[in-house]
């Protein structure tokens, strides 16, 4: 699926008439499906038009996926394995609570400048409340409790505030990956807005009495 303002090439095509292989239909179905809730910004999916961006039929698509929620589960867990990958759980197993909030930032920042916010809408939609699967979940909020555990003895905040306060920082590396994502923002400067808002952040939640606010 070609991306507006986006120079990332699309996966060749197979040769007219070859049989691809069951993991790499299913790769490319992924791809796809990928590419275009990135660009639709929302779910579900059009399925015909799903197995045209493939080059599959709609009833192949379904021999896949039975369900939209299982191929967006698919997608979460690849989502979740492409962090994994990067280092995502190993800095969130850092013992300082700085060191590891800016490191999983800046992985999470060039995680979605690479693709998209995609892991943003399949989390949040509607469409899929109640229905990814608990083991995702656990996945997400495993790492969330080991932040939260750094956290508590370093900020002064209840566990409602200390949880409200992360939501709002992890929007901060999705907006700057957004924005290169969709090249509204070179790379470099990012980056450090990333770092600098993540850093000043964590500044200002160790001591609010020290934040003013102008009238």
């Amino acid at each position: 699926m070609p991306r507006a303002k986006n120079s990332k090439t699309k996966e060749p095509a197979a040769p007219k008439g070859k049989r691809l292989s069951p993991e790499l239909r299913r790769s490319q179905i992924l791809e796809a499906a990928a590419q275009m809730v990135v660009e639709q910004g929302y779910l579900p999916l059009p399925v015909e038009q799903l197995g045209r961006a493939a080059g599959a039929s709609k009833a192949l698509v379904y021999t896949y996926f039975p369900t939209q929620y299982e191929l967006f589960n698919a997608l979460l867990d690849r989502e979740f394995q492409g962090l994994t990958l990067a280092g995502f759980d190993t800095a969130s197993r850092i013992a300082d609570l700085d060191q590891a909030a800016q490191l999983c930032a800046i992985m999470y920042y060039e995680h979605v400048a690479r693709s998209g916010p995609l892991l943003h809408i399949l989390m949040t939609d509607l469409y899929m409340k109640g229905h990814i699967e608990p083991r995702l979940l656990e996945q997400r909020d495993q790492i969330l409790q080991r932040l939260l555990g750094l956290a508590r003895p370093a900020l002064p905040l209840s566990e409602a505030e200390l949880v409200a306060s992360f939501e709002m920082i992890t929007a901060i590396p999705e907006e700057a990956g957004r924005l290169v994502f969709h090249g509204e923002l070179d790379p470099t400067t990012a980056r450090q807005i990333c770092n600098g808002l993540i850093a000043s952040s964590l500044k200002a939640l160790r001591a609010p009495e020290k934040v003013s606010i102008p009238d």
